[in-house]
């Protein structure tokens, strides 16, 4: 078995919390280093994960001999500028969403992931399940015919974080999450780069639709963040789309995951909120699909493991690709555009 030598760029609270731990799981993977900004806090990491090297300069970490990969976990503003220098670098990336904010950065780290041969990989904990290969399969398959429309719904308990007043999930965390990360809309933050991009990468692992157009309207917390996302989308295909969710229910709710695709044969309705998992058909066939999984429930393991074996050389599915991010960003970056133009936008 080949060890693998990961750094980690951005030990803040999700790092600290899921990523380095579960990585210190798999045998043969090392944490070999880390970087994030405050030289006390860095060495709280070090000390705690017992992580040789730490620096506040991703330029040194990603220098660090012998590296196989890295996790970036910073700030979103800061995705594309870390994840390029990873890349060019020869570095395999894991990138937490969103894998940047802008459609032109998205089509360049796409292109240098395919260039050099380096694995990209966003961690949608939900891609990575039984159900979403079961959907894949069945839409792939032709159980539905062609995809006419889709609904795509996702709603969180996140009013607190998305408005800079706390986060009630993390009141016991090692770290607590930056506000500014989650709540200053210049710098990404906000539901859909926050949340709505899971959903987002679940549709279009299970299909292979390619937006070209959207209209959206947009509400915002106090801090300009957006708290309720209304996309409207059409795409190349000729198919249409209601993509969008909302970031306030009551603290302590599951997540809301609500995927609905409807073709010319019958239609697909994924819900991850109470499980289910079922295929209806205009010729009277219907089948529930078996659906293991806790209400509303989200882990992040998979991913990790998935890039690790992929480092490795072995047969895993990268099922959350910088080409499925491109198409996510695309949404992502053209819905903020509309919002502000009020027009119809290309994407």
């Amino acid at each position: 078995m080949k060890h693998v030598k990961i750094g980690v760029i951005g030990a803040g609270w999700w790092a600290a919390e899921n990523h380095i731990p579960v990585l210190q799981s798999f045998p043969g993977v090392e944490v070999a280093a880390v970087c994030r900004l405050g030289a006390q806090e860095l060495r709280k990491v070090q000390e705690r994960f017992h992580i040789p090297y730490g620096t506040e300069d991703y330029r040194d970490l990603i220098r660090v001999n012998g590296l196989d990969g890295v996790v970036i976990s910073s700030p979103h503003h800061l995705h594309f500028e870390h994840a390029r220098a990873a890349l060019e670098h020869g570095l395999h990336v894991l990138c937490e969403k969103p894998m940047v904010l802008h459609a032109a950065e998205a089509r360049q780290i796409a292109s240098l992931a395919h260039s050099g041969s380096m694995h990209f990989l966003i961690p949608y904990g939900w891609s990575y399940t039984g159900f979403a290969r079961a959907a894949k399969s069945r839409i792939d398959g032709g159980e539905i015919g062609a995809i006419e429309h889709v609904h795509c719904h996702m709603a969180s308990a996140l009013r607190d974080l998305f408005s800079g007043e706390g986060a009630w999930f993390a009141e016991k965390a090692f770290l607590q999450p930056q506000m500014g990360t989650w709540s200053n809309p210049d710098t990404g933050g906000g539901f859909a780069h926050g949340q709505l991009t899971h959903a987002l990468g679940l549709l279009f692992y299970i299909t292979a639709l390619e937006p070209q157009e959207v209209f959206a309207l947009i509400g915002n917390s106090a801090t300009g963040a957006d708290l309720f996302n209304s996309i409207a989308c059409r795409f190349s295909s000729g198919a249409t789309g209601m993509l969008g969710g909302a970031a306030t229910m009551p603290p302590g709710s599951p997540y809301q995951v609500d995927i609905r695709i409807f073709g010319g044969h019958g239609m697909l309705l994924l819900d991850i909120e109470r499980p289910r998992l079922e295929i209806r058909r205009n010729d009277g066939r219907h089948e529930l699909l078996p659906m293991d999984h806790q209400p509303g429930a989200y882990e992040c393991v998979a991913p990790l493991r998935t890039f690790v074996d992929l480092i490795r050389g072995g047969p895993s599915e990268n099922r959350s690709s910088a080409d499925i991010g491109e198409r996510v960003v695309r949404v992502l970056d053209g819905a903020f555009r509309s919002a502000r133009s009020r027009a119809v936008v290309r994407v």
